[in-house]
């Protein structure tokens, strides 16, 4: 393509190491920087509409910055390269991806096994439906020096064991606040006894007959037993229920001085009013559907990538979001930001939305600030999966959280 010349570098970089590699040529090289390449170049430079095969196409066409569709001529060059080989290496970004929303510009584009970041993650590394077809993704430098990039990933935190003095209240108290159907909220509970708190109860109309007995639940009224100044943050939403004494539930637990984390029904039956005179910090943790929910709630238009949602809506309601899916994302109100690398797939089944709100309530409630313990959560709640064997259930990811956190210390 038209840049640097990339591609003649690697090729010649394959040849001197005893490899074959030709370069297919889409145009004449128009830069200083691309001529000279291609004159050091000692292979063979076919023109657009050769048809060689072999074991690796390395895509070199487009990278970051491309903002329209490619040309029809292009797109059928890379999909009858990508054909003719066994593997597809893209540097940089795949073309025909927008490097900034991560939206594919071109229906067609075809599957990579590797892509190759140059200097620093963009945000279509991260985010659907370009990260679906990058394959492997790796980090480069290029030797420019440290480069912030546009997206900052979440990576693995550090954390201290508790101190010699430590006891189950000054490791944090999380009351995590269910309905009539509590089983998610068990879910949420498990992962959070594992995340770092240390002392878990379980507010609910009824002890469920599963859960495990050094699970404190608590059956009395909520306004009278969330007065405990022992609390140090709330998690509400799994198995709360979407009626009049789930409402209720949801409007006490966000009169508490103490951070709330909320999920599932708590984020349908949300209001801007709930949150008008909150001091505290408030997590929201939706899947795309609540987001979308949400958006209307607090007057989003909805448009842009999943980043510029996020940010919005953070901004619009004051609340931290962790934007979850298969491209996670999580937006403070001030700014921040900070994307997930992809985790496996197999977390798309029941339940572990639960689980990852309980990893998140667990460190918000050891003293964590919210956007950092958004952060830490998402990142207990990949690496738990990772620990999993194939098509585990969300009970299983929720005993490896404890396995996740020792990987931390």
């Amino acid at each position: 393509g038209n840049n640097g010349g990339d591609g003649y570098v690697i090729a010649e970089a394959i040849r001197e190491r005893g490899g074959e590699a030709v370069v297919v040529a889409a145009s004449e090289p128009k830069t200083d920087a691309a001529r000279n390449a291609r004159d050091l170049f000692g292979g063979e430079v076919l023109g657009p509409d050769a048809d060689p095969h072999g074991e690796v196409f390395v895509d070199c066409l487009f990278g970051s910055g491309l903002t329209r569709p490619l040309a029809q001529d292009h797109l059928d060059l890379m999909t009858r390269l990508a054909a003719r080989h066994r593997h597809c290496v893209a540097v940089d970004l795949p073309s025909g991806v927008q490097s900034d929303s991560g939206m594919l510009l071109n229906e067609g584009l075809p599957q990579f096994d590797l892509t190759i970041a140059l200097g620093a993650w963009k945000f279509a590394h991260v985010l659907m439906p370009s990260a679906a077809i990058s394959g492997e993704q790796r980090l480069v430098e290029i030797g420019v020096g440290g480069v912030e990039g546009a997206a900052k990933l979440v990576s693995r935190p550090r954390v201290s064991a508790p101190g010699p003095a430590a006891h189950k209240y000054t490791r944090g108290l999380l009351a995590v606040v269910a309905g009539k159907m509590p089983g998610a909220a068990l879910l949420a509970c498990e992962a959070a006894q594992g995340a770092g708190a240390g002392y878990v109860k379980l507010f609910a109309d009824q002890r469920p007959p599963n859960a495990p007995f050094d699970l404190v639940v608590d059956e009395g009224a909520l306004a009278e037993v969330l007065t405990d100044d022992r609390n140090t943050a709330i998690l509400c939403g799994p198995g709360l229920g979407r009626d009049g004494a789930a409402r209720e539930k949801l409007a006490i637990a966000l009169a508490d001085p103490v951070p709330v984390v909320l999920d599932a029904d708590a984020l349908v039956l949300l209001a801007p009013r709930l949150l008008a005179e909150r001091q505290a910090e408030t997590l929201a943790t939706p899947h795309e559907g609540e987001l979308s929910s949400l958006e209307r709630s607090f007057d989003c238009d909805g448009s842009g990538s999943k980043v510029e949602r996020a940010r919005a809506l953070a901004k619009a309601s004051g609340m931290v979001i962790v934007a979850k899916g298969p491209d996670t994302v999580i937006a403070a109100p001030d700014g921040r930001l900070a994307c997930a690398p992809r985790a496996t797939s197999w977390l798309s089944t029941a339940g572990t939305g639960d689980v990852l709100a309980g990893a998140i309530a667990s460190r918000v409630a050891t003293g964590v600030p919210a956007f950092d313990a958004a952060c830490e959560g998402v990142w207990l709640h990949s690496e738990a999966a990772r620990l999993c064997p194939p098509a585990f259930s969300a009970s299983q990811l929720a005993a490896r959280v404890p396995d996740a956190l020792a990987s931390c210390l």
